[in-house]
Parts: C-alpha cells; sequence; structure tokens
C-alpha cells in the first residue's frame, strides 16, 4: 500500500513557529515517526511538502494511478483553496485530511475547511499524533475498499434456471 502524504505552505517551519499552538516537533521528525510506524505495517509513504498552492495541486493530481490514499494537512489552504478541494475531489482517492492544532478553537476564519468536502474525514486536534490516526483510519478505509473489490471479482454470477420446456 502507498500513501502520499503533503504538506501545505508554513509546515516546513513546524518546531520554530508558534510552539504554544502547533508543539516543538519539526516537519521531519513528524516524518520519521510517521515512517516507522508505516514501515511496521508494511506501507509506502511518499512525503512532499510546499507553500505553493499550485504545488500541492500538482501533486495531488500526480497521486492518480500512483498512490492509493492520500494523508493531508493543507494548512492555511484548508480554509481558502477551491482549487485544492477540486484537485481532491478530481482524482476521487481516500484522502484524510489532518490538522495539527483544533481549527475549531482557533480564529473565526479557521473554523471552516473548504477541503473537508473533498476528505473522507479529518482529525483536527491532536498534535502530531494525529498524523498517526489519520494513517491508521486511511489505511483501514483502502483495506476496507481493496476487500470489498475482491469480493466482487470472486463473486461468481449464478445462472437463472430455465424453466420452460
Amino acid at each position: 500500500m502507498k500513501i502520499a502524504v503533503i504538506q501545505g505552505p508554513n509546515l516546513n517551519m513546524l518546531g520554530m513557529r508558534e510552539k504554544h499552538i502547533y508543539g516543538s516537533m519539526t516537519l521531519d521528525q513528524i516524518h520519521a515517526q510517521l515512517k516507522g510506524s508505516a514501515d511496521q505495517n508494511g506501507i509506502e509513504l511518499e512525503f512532499f511538502q510546499s507553500n505553493l498552492e499550485g504545488e500541492i495541486i500538482d501533486r495531488i493530481q500526480e497521486c492518480m494511478g500512483t498512490v492509493h490514499g492520500i494523508l493531508i494537512n493543507p494548512a492555511a489552504y484548508t480554509h481558502t483553496s477551491i482549487a485544492i478541494a477540486d484537485a481532491l475531489k478530481a482524482v476521487s482517492l481516500p484522502t484524510v485530511e489532518v490538522h495539527i492544532s483544533n481549527i475549531y478553537h482557533r480564529e473565526e476564519f479557521r473554523q471552516k475547511s473548504i477541503t473537508a468536502s473533498a476528505s473522507t474525514g479529518v482529525v483536527t486536534g491532536f498534535g502530531p499524533f494525529g498524523y498517526h490516526m489519520g494513517l491508521i483510519a486511511l489505511t483501514q478505509i483502502i483495506s476496507e475498499m481493496f476487500n470489498a473489490q475482491q469480493q466482487q471479482a470472486s463473486a461468481v454470477p449464478v445462472e437463472e434456471e430455465n424453466t420452460t420446456e
């Protein structure tokens, strides 16, 4: 199973910015912990971070046909980017949105997620551990989809008996 982990603007500044909100872990530390969990479960992760909306959209589009799901923290674009939401909808992959802080305990403008409408689920407010929660949820969703596809493929259609003589 392969999952893209996409990080939005300013997340490259984790560990240095607003530690009272985001904690002291750097993005590299979060990725290292997430990779350790993924490796233990046979999951391949691809990490990407950009401060540019267009680059994030390009990366989402590149996910089509190359990964099984997306774990995304759109950061500030959560509240503004119809384009990222549209890209997530276009690729039609299971997607879990993650936020380190609880966006519902923040400023009013941060309490609406435009990108959540394109996500399978949202994890918010659990700090860096939220990425692990999102990964667990996403792998479960992908596994259930895979199992459903396997069951459909192995179902043998029953032929109707001809009752006319």
